[in-house]
């Protein structure tokens, strides 16, 4: 069949030229034979690809973990390094204008006064194994779109549910290439994560918004949690019978530094990227799609800054949402700053004219891959079609915390009807206990005037929609003569004032009742989401179609690459784990502009104009008047290093993620990338895509020297 042979072509298309991309690419874990070891070992790998990654257990990789980003283990009683702005949520959430831990930082110098870290879950790697062959065995090229997606689905539900039977773990299937290979990932979750220290949001978010995406960066963005299991080492919610989780392998630390040129790897879980695109879909992302999203997110920007300037309480809760908006409102104006510098365009159209001309010279490649430009136009001219209210919708519901809530209680009740394999993603058993911590965790920042004034603003976007695109349900729920804001006004303060799914107990009875017992409450969001739920249902089958059509078209476009430009070729990232090798290095972004690849305290002073963002703590300027830095110099600056560049490839997801010397060793936490190289997303450029990195040598001063965290520095191991 086709799809056997273009698995075959991949296959051995991988095997060839990869040294060419060495410093290129996110590779899985179970690719690593295809890297070049001999050429890394020359450049001062002192590993072996077994000791980084093995799959019956006890490589580098077994202490690197999922934890919403990326995080790992450093020491055998469960203590965990990421990024400050990944703690940045759970921190928010035991955050109050009288215990400000965002502002002040949080240090607990023994277990007991650890604290929980709410809504964050740690997912360890046990296995990975691949089901290609199960998942493609269900689909045939008889299918349409539809058929296709669902076929998928149940098989991928089916694998799922026998891989968790009687085991204490969760797994999921990710498609790599598009959909030519399925791998099974397993996973131990660990639901009891603690803080351990985060610093003050003037050392872990030193620099702000200004600074962020831009090199040079003078930031202390790390923080330290701790996984807590049950007695019996199985995973558990939240108890004080709980205990440290000891990781079989952790990671060491080495203070000995960085020199421009070293070799260094990560590992991590960064979130997507888009590098075998079609033209068609850059051309919608860079004229549309980014064009729409970017002003969303600029609008709710303004509402929440708004909000947060005059309420202290307020500021606090929306905290972590304005923090997260600005960082992708941010990298997605350089996304489309970028792609347009690079004329991402013209040379998508250049590449697919001469992939076209590679097929058509030959007839057996025009029997394979002869349609599938034509094709994949045509589906995105079909996506295009609903863009705008798929957006609006998923973004309400995404936004609006109480509609949330209701639509995702009566689709649950909806679903609940069903045999359980029957049900879609998200509703079944093994969701339920997720479902409920998400609700329970919706009351922390739960502000219903300002849920109210979110929803105004986008039903008044809904509203403003072009005719093919109208929501029906609020067409009708808000049809009439007059005033229309009014109208709108008066149906808020309705919805608002009369439900009680601000009501934390009276939310989570609802989890529990019927699709039949919900319909008779009468709360006006039940109400609504009972109301909205035919049209979220052809959304989502509409999707579904959409997701189909990807899982046929998109394999066939990365094998046709692959086969024309003979060499390796990685998949995309999707949230599973990948490591990438690179070097410690600056670059140069401008004409008659060079960068250093390393940042000191002395430009941590040199910022300083004692007003957010720029402050420096008095502990720290104390510190540095006496120039007491013990051994933390470095040679080379002659100053306490705080940030490094490397050229690792990389991308949101990556953050927390160990960067890593030729033994092993952490020498630093990923945090952040330039502007100049976030096009990187569906375009690379090695002349100037960085990581940005905080040295650890930095986080172990301010620890010793700084802030004398005497427990915490005696549990890591640092050569």
């Amino acid at each position: 069949m086709i799809k056997k042979s273009i698995i075959l072509i991949v296959i051995l298309s991988l095997l060839a030229g990869v040294s060419v991309f060495a410093d290129e690419g996110m590779w899985p874990l179970y690719d690593l034979e295809k890297l070049p070891w001999g050429y890394l070992k020359a450049r001062g790998l002192e590993l072996e690809p077994e000791q980084i990654y093995n799959p019956e257990g006890g490589g580098i990789a077994d202490a690197v973990i999922r934890l919403g980003a990326t995080a790992s283990f450093v020491s055998s009683d469960g203590l965990i390094i990421t990024n400050h702005h990944v703690a940045y949520g759970a921190i928010q959430r035991q955050s109050t204008v009288d215990q400000n831990y965002l502002r002040d930082g949080f240090y607990a110098s023994n277990r007991e006064d650890e604290i929980r870290a709410i809504g964050s879950e740690a997912r360890v790697t046990f296995s990975i194994d691949d089901v290609t062959d199960r998942v493609l065995a269900a689909v045939d090229d008889n299918m349409n779109d539809l058929e296709r997606y669902d076929a998928i689905e149940r098989v991928i539900k089916e694998i799922v549910a026998e891989s968790e039977t009687d085991r204490d773990v969760e797994c999921n299937v990710a498609k790599m290439y598009g959909g030519l290979k399925y791998m099974l990932y397993t996973f131990l979750k660990i639901k009891d994560i603690r803080i351990v220290y985060a610093p003050p949001l003037a050392i872990g978010k030193f620099g702000g918004e200004i600074d962020n995406w831009m090199w040079p960066r003078h930031t202390g963005d790390f923080a330290f949690f701790r996984a807590y299991v049950a007695p019996d080492g199985s995973s558990a919610e939240y108890s004080e019978e709980n205990i440290p989780y000891h990781p079989k392998v952790f990671l060491t630390i080495s203070s000995e530094g960085i020199k421009e040129g070293s070799l260094t790897f990560m590992m991590g879980f960064p979130g997507k990227t888009n590098r075998y695109t079609s033209s068609f879909e850059i051309d919608n992302i860079m004229n549309h799609y980014f064009p729409m999203s970017i002003g969303t997110m600029r609008d709710r920007l303004d509402i929440l800054e708004a909000i947060a300037a005059v309420d202290s309480n307020a500021a606090i809760r929306l905290a972590s949402s304005i923090t997260g908006i600005h960082n992708y409102y941010k990298k997605n104006n350089g996304v489309l700053k970028g792609l347009k510098k690079l004329n991402a365009l013209e040379r998508a159209r250049k590449n697919e004219k001469s992939l076209t001309k590679f097929i058509n010279s030959k007839p057996d490649l025009r029997g394979k891959y002869g349609n599938i430009l034509r094709d994949l136009e045509e589906l995105t001219a079909r996506e295009r079609e609903t863009q705008d209210k798929d957006h609006l919708l998923g973004s309400m519901n995404y936004v609006c915390n109480l509609l949330r809530s209701a639509n995702g209680i009566y689709k649950r009740a909806v679903e609940r009807e069903k045999d359980d394999i029957d049900r879609e993603p998200g509703y079944q058993e093994r969701d339920r206990d997720g479902a409920l911590r998400r609700l329970r965790r919706t009351q922390i920042n739960l502000l219903p005037d300002v849920d109210k004034t979110m929803m105004r603003y986008f039903l008044k976007r809904i509203l403003d929609l072009p005719d093919g695109q109208k929501v029906e349900t609020f067409e009708k729920l808000l049809a009439g003569k007059g005033n229309r804001d009014k109208r709108l006004g008066k149906y808020l303060d309705n919805l608002y004032s009369r439900t009680e799914l601000g009501d934390l107990d009276k939310r989570l009875a609802m989890f529990d009742m019927s699709k039949d017992e919900l319909e008779k409450l009468d709360d006006p969001f039940v109400n609504l989401a009972i109301a909205l739920r035919p049209e979220l249902d052809v959304q989502r089958e509409r999707k579904k179609e959409f997701s189909g059509a990807h899982s046929l078209l998109d394999p066939k476009l990365a094998a046709a690459y692959a086969e024309w430009k003979r060499g390796g070729i990685y998949p995309d990232a999707n949230r599973t784990m990948r490591i990438n090798f690179g070097t410690v290095t600056g670059f140069s972004p401008a004409d008659a502009v060079e960068y250093f690849h390393q940042t000191g305290l002395q430009g941590v002073m040199d910022k300083e104009t004692g007003e957010d963002p720029f402050i420096v703590p008095a502990e720290l300027k104390n510190v540095y008047s006496k120039k007491d830095y013990g051994e933390y110099i470095d040679s080379i600056i002659n100053d306490v290093p705080v940030n490094f560049m490397t050229d690792n490839d990389g991308t949101n997801g990556n953050s927390g993620s160990p960067v890593l010397n030729g033994k092993g060793e952490l020498i630093g936490v990923d945090f952040d990338g330039n502007i100049e190289s976030v096009a990187d997303d569906y375009i690379y450029n090695g002349e100037i895509s960085r990581s940005i990195v905080v040295d650890i040598r930095y986080a172990l001063f301010l620890m010793d020297k700084v802030y004398h965290l005497d427990a915490l520095m005696e549990e890591l191991t640092i050569r």
